[in-house]
């Protein structure tokens, strides 16, 4: 899963999660992708920037800022990484440590297209890689930090 800034022709900035950047293409090359304020389909990717902690030179501390009750940017990090942990399990198959063989299955067209997740090792993920399968690795929180 891939989530990307993007903005309509009328200027509203959204956010949404595509299965992986070659889908984002295809569905907006269709014109599927609608604005949700306003239901315009000249949708593109918007500009996107790290979020950073501002620092003193910029109105104060994280300190500061978590004084007030608001999160600090590591608390907004492992609550980004929560929501799309919740995604992925709710909406993808676990296959365990068969992920790198069910992966080229499905790319092959030997099985049938879905989204999957598991185990793989780094050298199983560049083989992958090398044969032009997409995957993207997610940092996995623990279970007591979901």
């Amino acid at each position: 899963m891939i989530l990307f800034d993007l903005k309509c022709g009328e200027g509203h900035v959204f956010e949404a999660w595509f299965r992986n950047g070659a889908t984002y293409e295809v569905q907006s090359a269709a014109g599927e992708i609608v604005c949700p304020v306003c239901g315009n389909t000249g949708v593109d990717k918007a500009p996107m920037a790290p979020r950073l902690a501002r620092g003193e030179a910029h109105g104060g501390g994280d300190a500061a800022h978590l004084a007030d009750g608001a999160q600090g940017p590591g608390d907004r990090i492992r609550e980004r990484l929560r929501e799309m942990r919740h995604q992925v399990e709710d909406h993808f198959d676990y296959v365990g440590d068969r992920f790198p063989e069910e992966a080229r299955k499905i790319h092959y067209g030997e099985a049938e297209e879905r989204g999957i997740y598991g185990e793989a090792t780094d050298s199983e993920i560049r083989a992958l890689a090398d044969e032009g399968v997409e995957v993207l690795r997610i940092p996995w929180l623990r279970r007591h930090h979901s």
